[in-house]
């Protein structure tokens, strides 16, 4: 639509300041001439836009040029605000950055979806810091020099040197090709590549960090989610895994496929109970999430799981022995 074309021309300008008419077009994906029709409505409409004559011509806007952000729908400006209302800048450094932004996103909606962002705290919780269990959501803490390092030879294309410690491991320094950034559950990650082999790093447990002046090697296109999902499965189906036979009740059954990797060759007992197969990411994966589940699971194999369980049983009964 036209209208959405002409906002998105003028925070064009807002942006980036001065733009030739080829820009413009390359960036709106028309023709020039249809910038410069543009051009032309927006100072008819009262737009101050002016054009600057010469080599390194272009558009440009009056400076302190304030404009609403009339190409939002009601759903559009609420979807904005929600999105500015998640946590997961926090991950990245950008919390303070992210809570300026929607200062001026607030500032520069046009007055009839103010309402509906002054009213956005008071109706929509997202993320909050406690489950209706009162379990705090763990953030992870992430010095912001360490971050803004990270994230500037992220955007820049950069090689990237990490001091990282990886799990019971010293830490070491190491020289990493940077790909993309993501954040689960307000903890982030960086997807990168190492002497050519995909590599995940915790964020929190990177200690110091430099951007390099060499490119980073990097594909011109990447699908983030994507490398995300194939490192997910890589991590899940790796390691040494542990299956487990076992009984559980069907009421718990939710709750052991939201632990287990997979869940196979399932049926039901006549005693109520169902019989499956689980695999855990190994045994210390199988013992903790079977103990989250006490008497609703039994494990009927492999011998060494049940001895740890009954272990770990007889110790507590054992602490508790002498209570009245």
């Amino acid at each position: 639509m036209r209208a959405d074309r002409l906002v998105s021309l003028v925070l064009l300008l807002r942006q980036r300041g001065r733009l030739s008419a080829a820009t413009l077009a390359r960036e709106l994906e028309v023709s020039t001439r249809t910038v410069l029709r543009d051009i032309d409505a927006l100072s008819a409409a009262g737009v101050p836009v002016y054009a600057e004559r010469g080599r390194n011509g272009g558009f440009a806007l009056l400076p302190g040029f304030q404009t609403e952000l009339t190409g939002l729908n009601h759903d559009e400006a609420l979807a904005l605000l929600v999105a500015g209302s998640r946590r997961g800048a926090q991950a990245f450094g950008l919390g303070s950055a992210l809570a300026s932004a929607m200062l001026k996103v607030v500032d520069a909606l046009p007055e009839s979806h103010r309402t509906t962002a002054a009213g956005v705290a008071e109706r929509l919780l997202i993320d909050p810091e406690i489950d209706l269990l009162s379990r705090r959501a763990v953030a992870e803490e992430v010095p912001d020099a360490v971050v803004a390092e990270i994230r500037r030879a992220v955007f820049a294309g950069h090689q990237l040197r990490i001091r990282y410690q990886a799990v019971n491991q010293t830490p070491k320094w190491r020289t990493v090709h940077p790909i993309g950034l993501v954040t689960v559950r307000e903890q982030g990650y960086l997807l990168a590549t190492r002497d050519g082999e995909d590599r995940t790093y915790r964020l929190s447990r990177v200690s110091a960090a430099e951007e390099l002046d060499e490119p980073a090697q990097r594909p011109d296109q990447v699908d983030l989610g994507r490398a995300w999902q194939e490192r997910s499965t890589r991590f899940r189906t790796g390691g040494d895994q542990v299956a487990v036979l076992m009984r559980v009740r069907p009421a718990r059954q939710e709750e052991l496929a939201r632990t287990a990797l997979a869940i196979h060759a399932e049926e039901s007992s006549p005693d109520g109970w169902l019989r499956l197969e689980a695999t855990f990411q190994d045994s210390r994966h199988a013992e903790w999430a079977l103990w989250q589940l006490a008497g609703s699971a039994e494990v009927l194999s492999p011998q060494a799981l049940r001895t740890a369980l009954r272990d770990r049983a007889a110790a507590l009964a054992a602490a508790y022995a002498g209570s009245a």
